[in-house]
């Protein structure tokens, strides 16, 4: 198990759902990363590091820039 320096140095995908328009351009870059809902509403799905690296991808992306990988 992590230490706890270890684990917030961890980088994880950040999804600001108010910023989020439900475009699905982050689907369509990493379809195994994110879902979208009916709603319109992201969900990540998976946050390995092989995930985070195309979760960059996505972040890029994303026209309102509501996806980061924050560390």
């Amino acid at each position: 198990m992590p230490t706890l320096t270890e684990w917030d140095r961890t980088p994880r995908i950040v999804v600001d759902a108010a910023r989020c328009e439900g475009h699905g351009m982050c689907v369509g870059v990493a379809p195994d990363v994110f879902a979208l809902h009916d709603e319109g509403a992201v969900e990540v799905l998976t946050d390995t590091a092989d995930a985070v690296e195309t979760a960059a991808t996505a972040a890029i992306a994303c026209p309102v820039g509501a996806i980061r990988v924050a560390s």
